[in-house]
């Protein structure tokens, strides 16, 4: 761990977070508005970045400076006409219309997203069983007929989404922005897309063949042997390499077998 620990030290930085969603997301600086923008732009977090991007931007531009007074206040018509012309691969303006206007019934309920996740933990008694019943009240009040808008580890899938939207509001560094304390950093479960999967493998962190959500547990659990506070720590670190132009993930592998600068790395 102390030569990915020198990789977070180098690259965990604002200036390396594009192409990323979450790029997206730093303009809100209200946690009760960050968190809906969170939940929203991560729900679409599928597919080519910068298709992921131009997804997010037009949903964040009709939600406007608040996206939950929007969520909270709009009529269901008035949702569906203001994504009615949205489509993100094989996601709907219809599914997303659902989606806030869920959100919006939440936040009336509950007042924000965080206490709408704090009653769930506190009704299934932990963490995990807490995002499942995050998942399935969301999806009931959302009317969501699909599952794939809104995982969940009771689907068996590997959450990656759901996971990345909990990274994004628990952990606060120069690259996570943070606001949420209901949930600890210790809590969470790496998200596991193919990207992540290839680099974790190459890395010898995991056996699997697949990236389910076995394969984040696993990984997770091997970070939390070193890092037992923070065990996510190095997701944005881990994934920058393969994303970043710059960065081929050839010289993630070199970087932590030499325990230094790899040939060819950027400087710091």
């Amino acid at each position: 761990m102390p030569r990915l620990n020198e990789a977070y030290g180098r690259y965990n930085r604002r200036e390396y977070v594009s192409p990323d969603p979450l790029e997206t997301l730093y303009g809100f600086h209200r946690t009760a508005d960050l968190e809906v923008a969170a939940l929203v732009v991560s729900s679409i977090s599928y597919g080519r970045v910068a298709s992921i991007l131009g997804s997010a931007r037009k949903l964040l531009t009709i939600m406007g400076g608040s996206p939950a007074e929007f969520v909270m206040t709009a009529s269901p018509r008035a949702l569906e006409d203001a994504v009615a012309s949205f489509r993100h691969r094989f996601t709907s303006g219809l599914e997303m219309a659902l989606l806030m206007r869920g959100i919006g019934r939440v936040l009336r309920e509950y007042g924000t997203l965080e206490q709408f996740m704090a009653a769930s933990m506190e009704r299934a008694g932990g963490p995990v069983g807490g995002l499942s019943r995050f998942v399935a009240e969301l999806r009931e009040k959302s009317a969501l007929n699909g599952k794939y808008l809104l995982p969940s580890p009771e689907d068996g899938s590997a959450c990656k989404r759901l996971f990345l939207f909990l990274k994004w509001m628990v952990r606060r560094d120069e690259v996570d922005p943070g606001g949420w304390t209901a949930v600890h950093p210790r809590d969470l479960v790496l998200p596991m897309d193919v990207h992540m999967f290839r680099n974790c493998s190459a890395l010898g962190l995991t056996e699997r063949r697949q990236p389910s959500l076995k394969a984040a547990v696993e990984v997770t659990d091997l970070f939390r042997e070193f890092v037992p506070e923070d065990p996510v720590k190095f997701d944005f670190v881990i994934t920058r390499f393969g994303i970043r132009k710059e960065l081929n993930p050839r010289l993630l592998v070199e970087l932590c077998r030499a325990g230094g600068d790899p040939e060819g790395s950027p400087p710091g």
